[in-house]
């Protein structure tokens, strides 16, 4: 790493530059309204081969264009723009660690909630021991917040904006204040759909179970690597509407995410998941899910994108 992560260099407005010259507009959209969309994208170092490879760029990048669709904002950047502003700033700091990788699409100017331009890029690359505390843990303490899922008839989960997080806010901040670690969100009809910034999972006799997309969920990449990598070593895995007492009897049970990789849920509303430590099938899948990122899985090679020249 060439600079601390306070002075680090970021991707602004086509220039790479010192992250405290980056400049928006108070009035700005984005920072009055969250007029945004953005992708966290994650990066991993592979040691043995001096390399750094950064995870699913295309599948984030639809994802990110899709966002912007939905939300209404006029992007005037492609997927290799995208592409070569994240190899460019991550090169320009040296990484030479796994990160994690904001980028965000913001509608600048002196407009409104409903403007849908001018859109600007940032990237900005942080390393992963840098990121929010509830990333770092090795088991989560949850609770069922009492906040529901926001839902496809009032402001789909399925656009990754920077205003849907506030649905998130409010169930974390619930779950910090009664002396959790997280939470995990109930939709609209009472059924689980997912954690803040994360998706859910559950093990039940060795299957491994994840409420629907159609639950209020994102639609999560992670998520999407989890059942691919489960179903590639012969894991069952079902995709169906899970009830709010399953969280209290079943086997096994973990979040998922970029930022948060793979991490146990040890408990719920003080009721223990299993006995109340790490699962055998969820640290299998988050080993697994580790060779993934880092290059090391022939069958998931076209997942991984090299950052420096080979």
């Amino acid at each position: 790493m060439k600079y601390t992560v306070e002075n680090r260099r970021i991707w602004f407005k086509g220039e790479i530059i010192n992250v405290n010259d980056a400049k928006i507009n108070v009035l700005a959209p984005t920072a009055q309204f969250g007029l945004n969309v953005f992708e966290g994208i994650p990066c991993y170092w592979n040691e043995e081969e001096a390399q750094l490879y950064a995870f699913r760029l295309d599948e984030h990048y639809d994802r990110l264009l899709r966002s912007a669709k939905l939300i209404q904002i006029d992007c005037k950047y492609t997927k290799d723009d995208f592409t070569k502003a994240l190899i460019d700033v991550v090169r320009a700091n040296e990484y030479d660690e796994n990160l994690s990788v904001r980028q965000t699409l913001f509608v600048d100017g002196f407009g409104s909630w409903g403007s849908a331009d001018p859109v600007e890029m940032f990237v900005a690359p942080i390393p992963r021991g840098r990121t929010s505390a509830e990333y770092n843990k090795k088991g989560l303490n949850c609770c069922v917040t009492s906040w529901r899922r926001i839902s496809d008839e009032t402001l789909s989960p399925r656009i990754k904006c920077g205003a849907n997080y506030m649905n998130s806010r409010v169930g974390q901040r619930e779950a910090l204040r009664n002396g959790y670690d997280t939470c995990i969100f109930l939709n609209e009809l009472g059924k689980v759909a997912e954690g803040p910034g994360s998706c859910f999972f559950m093990v039940k006799d060795g299957v491994i179970i994840t409420p629907k997309l159609t639950d209020s969920v994102l639609e999560s990449i992670t998520r999407d690597t989890v059942i691919q990598i489960a179903k590639s070593e012969n894991i069952p895995v079902v995709e169906r509407t899970i009830d709010r007492t399953e969280l209290y009897t079943c086997d096994e049970a973990f979040l998922c995410g970029s930022a948060m990789e793979i991490t146990p849920v040890l408990s719920v509303d003080k009721y223990l998941v299993g006995k109340g430590e790490v699962g055998v099938l969820t640290k299998r899948l988050h080993l697994l899910y580790l060779d993934v990122v880092r290059g090391k899985n022939k069958k998931f090679k076209n997942w991984i994108t090299p950052v420096y020249r080979l």
